[in-house]
Parts: C-alpha cells; structure tokens; sequence
C-alpha cells in the first residue's frame, strides 16, 4: 500500500510542484508578517485616540496639549505630527506674510499643510495593505495551477502504469488537490486581515480628519483652550 500526504507530494513532486510550494509559504508568512505588523500599529494608534484628542482640547495652552498628544515622534504619532504641522504652517505664514498674504491667506495654507501631512499619515498607515490585497487574490489561483499541474502528472503517471482502480486514482489526485487547500490556506487569512485593517485605518483616519479640522480652527480664528471648564472658548490672536 502506498503512503501519500504532503511529505509525499514534496519527495515525488517536480521543480514545478515544489516552487509552487515555496511560492505559497513565502506569500503566507509575508501577509502573515503584514497582519501582525500593522495589527500592532493599529492598536497603538487606537490608544492614542482614545484619550489624546480629549487630553489636547483640555489643556491650558497649546504647549501643555502637545504633551497631552503622547509620547513618541512625528513618524509615529499622526495627532502629534498634524499639531506640530499646524503650528508651523501657521508661523511660518505670519513670518513670511509680507509675501505670501497677497497669493494664499492663512487658512488655504495651513489647510494645505494639514493635508500634506493627513495624506503622509494615511500612505503609512495604507502601506503593506496592497501585499495583503494582492496575496488574498492570487494564493487560490497559484494554488489551483499546482493542483492541476499535479493532476496531470498523476493522470499521467496512471496511464502509463494502467491501474485505473479508485485506490489507484483517489491518491494522486487527492495529493494534487492538497495545493488548492494551501491557496485558500494562504488567502483566507490575507482577506480577512485586509478587511479588518482597512476598515480600522477608515476610523482613525476620521479622528485625525476631525482633529485636523479642530486644529484649523484653532489656528485660523484664534481659539484658546480654556482650563476652567474643560472647554473651548474664541479669543482673537494678539490681544
């Protein structure tokens, strides 16, 4: 009796097979790889947003509310980035207003930056996204050419010896259907993962998008973070 399985189709299979093989565990431990990765970006940047935006608003100035906004760099603290972005975008168009007042007022220039540093933001956190999406549609196809390159090597192999049984056919060809099962193996979990990622980045991207109108308020019309109540209250600029 002959013994079939995996270790079975690797010893047996040709350079054809046995690529195939390599190809989809390569492809499984990149979107695997991918998962892990930005599943731990996501949850971190999730803890930002849970207290950072209410922390910042409720400071006593904006110094104090750039603390607020957590630790680390502008890499890898989008609110941190947008609040920094905004204040330079604003002191620079005071410093230079002599020349730019007459091309760009105040608010399309720190509208601009804001979005400069919204769309670095979001392609960070879209990065590693199109592996997942191109592994999720391609791992079943690959793993379908390996099955069917393995079936007709197994049809082949039973023409040639004439055993036509069902216990002669039924291991072959279930060996060359164990690919199919790998690229589904390999896919499922890239689409799942895409799936949950994108739709986690679509809800932080809405808190820095209204973080980021926040902050354009702030610098355009003036408004001070008031430490009394917690809330917000217009004072103009320079007075």
């Amino acid at each position: 009796m002959q013994n079939y399985g995996i270790a079975h189709v690797w010893a047996q299979g040709d350079f054809v097979t046995r690529g195939i093989a390599l190809a989809l565990l390569i492809m499984s431990v990149l979107s695997w790889c991918v998962i892990v990765v930005k599943g731990w970006n996501v949850m971190r940047l999730n803890r930002l947003t849970k207290n950072a935006e209410r922390a910042f608003w409720h400071s006593d100035d904006f110094a104090d509310g750039v603390k607020n906004l957590g630790r680390g760099t502008r890499e890898d603290n989008p609110f941190l980035a947008l609040a920094l972005s905004g204040q330079e975008a604003a002191e620079h168009h005071h410093q230079t207003q002599p020349h730019l007042h007459d091309r760009m007022d105040v608010s399309d220039w720190i509208t601009r930056c804001l979005k400069d540093t919204m769309d670095d933001a979001v392609a960070k956190m879209q990065s590693g996204l199109a592996v997942l999406a191109s592994i999720g549609s391609t791992a079943p196809f690959v793993g379908l050419f390996g099955t069917v390159w393995g079936i007709y090597h197994a049809l082949l192999t039973i023409g040639a010896t004439g055993q036509t049984s069902i216990d002669a056919v039924a291991g072959p060809v279930g060996e060359a259907l164990i690919m199919t099962a790998f690229g589904l193996f390999v896919a499922i979990p890239a689409v799942l993962g895409y799936n949950a990622l994108t739709r986690a980045n679509k809800a932080i991207v809405t808190k820095l998008n209204r973080f980021a109108h926040g902050l354009h308020a702030f610098f355009v019309t003036g408004t001070q973070l008031s430490s009394s109540k917690g809330n917000l209250r217009v004072a103009a600029r320079g007075q």
